[in-house]
């Protein structure tokens, strides 16, 4: 009778013990796989290239930027996690003409003295053909728009370079006077040579 009461005690706390084996997350489970984020890739500020060129009173105006900071995070296979931060200080402005940088610094042009960066900031990344597409806020002169910026990107090991091209109006920017010599499209090249 003793022999039975212990082996009915032994099966209740069985019963009430819990599967470890059961409540263990499979590591073959899919649904227990954490998500793998985008790859952060360090841009060369000294190697990239930002340049621009609009319409001018004596022909086409060409132009570029540098000292460019940023944050990426890009991976092809994993979009939704990618993003592209960025900013560039408007007074390392230059288009071969001294006196003409210093201009376009002052308030009816970048202002950039009070507003010392142009920045961007990605909201989505998406596939568009051979390459992809960056939607995010461009800000110049303390004016923010929307815009998209179409890009491609080549890897070779842990190194790689982003490309892209897109136009702007300037005058969506307050950057400028409406109508005169300048032309209201700017068009902006990007070369952004990265590594892991």
């Amino acid at each position: 009778m003793k022999s039975l009461v212990i082996i009915n005690t032994w099966l209740l706390l069985l019963a009430l013990t819990p599967d470890t084996k059961t409540n263990t997350p499979d590591k073959n489970d899919s649904t227990s796989t954490v998500k793998k984020g985008a790859t952060r890739w360090h841009a060369d500020a000294s190697k990239s290239q930002i340049t621009f060129s609009v319409k001018g009173l004596f022909g086409t105006v060409h132009g570029s930027l540098s000292g460019l900071k940023s944050s990426i995070l890009f991976d092809e296979n994993n979009l939704a996690t990618s993003s592209i931060t960025a900013s560039v200080d408007p007074k390392t402005i230059k288009t071969g003409i001294k006196l003409r940088n210093i201009d376009l610094q002052k308030e009816k042009f970048l202002n950039s003295d009070n507003f010392p960066l142009i920045r961007f900031h990605s909201e989505k990344i998406q596939k568009n053909g051979n390459g992809y597409i960056a939607i995010g806020d461009l800000t110049i002169k303390g004016t923010t728009r929307r815009i998209k910026i179409p890009f491609s990107f080549s890897e070779k090991g842990n190194s790689g370079v982003f490309k892209g091209n897109f136009d702007i109006q300037r005058q969506d920017f307050k950057v400028g006077k409406t109508g005169g010599s300048v032309g209201n499209t700017i068009s902006i090249n990007l070369e952004v040579p990265v590594t892991k």
